[in-house]
């Protein structure tokens, strides 16, 4: 059998483009296969783009003390303004770079067969392999609602349109409470729209601790979005040009729906039960190696399913493709890898939740650290924030939890602790920067000290006793 590459990736998503990069790095021959006209960077990029600007234009009512009028908003030049920062990080990733690394970029829309050999067929072509890739994008998961494809609505992946219209809507209920569904709340709220966010469950972002819940649910309410938990929607409706929305005992007027209920993977097209790829509840089967069901088919990011973020696609996109190219050795470890949420404010992640490691471990401890505390905090008149530290009784580090701003910079120092297995008293050892927001390591190191989790050395303490 003649093996026309090392390894062929299908794509569509920035962990795809990502694989394909490193692969060359690896000296693999590779072929990316993407469909025609695939909208990433633009999907991607945008809400981020545009949680910035409304953070911006906050800061600018602040100061001026006045609310944000919806007629003043010139949302052509803020969508210029986001087109600008897409096409600049696009350049990074471009069909123009990644043939001149090597790749041969496949466009088209291909499906799995399998003869005697495995091959994707694609463009008439059939590619043969050593292994295959599956880094696809998602697509929104559209809930069965009565009267929901009748009335019409939104997902974030059609929005970008619709911002750009000379007649915007101005009142939207936002269905969902997934990190996209609150971030868009807030952007459009910043923007001067009426915003209603419905969220089936008991909360926002359920997945994690209550009290961090809470802090993100208030941020939004105080300015201006309208949230409604455990509350599902059983009916939509259109009367008279009019969007009603059955949510609970509410029935809610809107003039758009926008759908953030979440993303599933894009994989219908590509025949892979007749090769041999098993699914369970719309979610691929997958080893440690992230090997699917066929050995020679692996899968990361999107194509796997849960939130989309994208330094986890990556990650996954790095492991995948190790495997594939050399001896299949390497093993997923979520524990150390950080996430966040770009909403305002921010909310990082790494390791686990309190409840999660009670769960786990039984006996840990808690410690949080509120950024009022934080003098670069007060001096920036951002004081809204925790920082959670959960250890087990040892002191080693198995989860950290920050709200506030820059908490996706300063999650880091916590994933680098947990990968390393650290024990708090190594965050003691930092020496801050003053004023400044890591700041809160040495206070979070304080409690530590506080709750006898670091004690000093036996030789400290032999010498302490020999000089009395």
């Amino acid at each position: 059998m003649t093996i026309d590459y090392d390894v062929v990736i299908i794509g569509g998503s920035l962990a795809g483009r990502y694989a394909a990069i490193l692969a060359t790095q690896f000296e693999a021959k590779v072929a990316l296969v993407e469909s025609p006209q695939q909208e990433i960077f633009a999907h991607l990029l945008t809400p981020y783009a545009l949680t910035c600007l409304g953070k911006l234009r906050q800061q600018c009512s602040d100061i001026a003390l006045g609310a944000v009028n919806t007629s003043t908003v010139q949302w052509a030049e803020i969508m210029q303004g986001v087109k600008g920062v897409v096409a600049n990080t696009e350049e990074q990733y471009s069909p123009a770079v990644l043939a001149a690394l090597g790749v041969d970029l496949i466009s088209g829309i291909g499906q799995f067969e399998h003869t005697s050999t495995l091959t994707f067929n694609v463009n008439r072509r059939q590619l043969r392999s050593r292994n295959f890739l599956l880094a696809t994008n998602s697509r929104p998961v559209i809930p069965h609602i009565e009267g929901l494809e009748a009335t019409g609505y939104y997902t974030t992946s059609d929005i970008l349109p619709v911002l750009n219209s000379a007649n915007l809507p101005t009142r939207w209920v936002i269905m969902g409470g997934d990190p996209s569904g609150i971030q868009m709340a807030q952007i459009f709220t910043r923007f001067g729209l009426d915003v209603t966010l419905i969220v089936r469950h008991s909360r926002i972002l359920p997945q994690e601790d209550p009290e961090i819940t809470q802090l993100i649910q208030a941020a939004l309410e105080a300015e201006g979005v309208r949230i409604l938990t455990a509350t599902p929607v059983s009916q939509i409706k259109q009367i008279q040009g009019k969007k009603w929305v059955q949510a609970g005992n509410q029935a809610i007027e809107t003039d758009e729906i926008l759908l953030c209920a979440g993303q599933q993977p894009d994989l219908v097209h590509l025949n892979l039960e007749a090769v041999g790829v098993r699914s369970h509840r719309n979610r691929l089967v997958l080893n440690a190696k992230l090997q699917t069901t066929h050995p020679r088919i692996y899968a990361c990011g999107d194509a796997i399913g849960g939130y989309s973020f994208p330094n986890i696609a990556n990650y996954e996109a790095a492991i995948a493709l190790k495997n594939s190219l050399f001896f299949p050795r390497h093993r997923v470890d979520y524990s150390s890898i950080p996430w966040a949420v770009f909403c305002d404010p921010q909310l990082a992640r790494v390791g686990l939740t309190e409840r999660q490691a009670r769960r786990g471990y039984g006996d840990v401890v808690v410690l949080r650290q509120y950024f009022k505390s934080v003098t670069a905090a007060q001096l920036e008149m951002v004081t809204t924030g925790v920082c959670q530290v959960v250890l087990l009784p040892t002191g080693e580090i198995v989860g950290a939890t920050i709200v506030g701003s820059y908490a996706a910079e300063l999650i880091h120092v916590f994933g680098l602790a947990i990968a390393q297995r650290m024990k708090i008293d190594k965050i003691a050892q930092l020496a801050p920067v003053y004023p400044s927001f890591a700041e809160i390591f040495e206070q979070v190191a304080i409690l530590a000290y506080q709750s006898h989790l670091i004690r000093p050395s036996i030789l400290d303490r032999f010498l302490s006793l020999w000089r009395r």
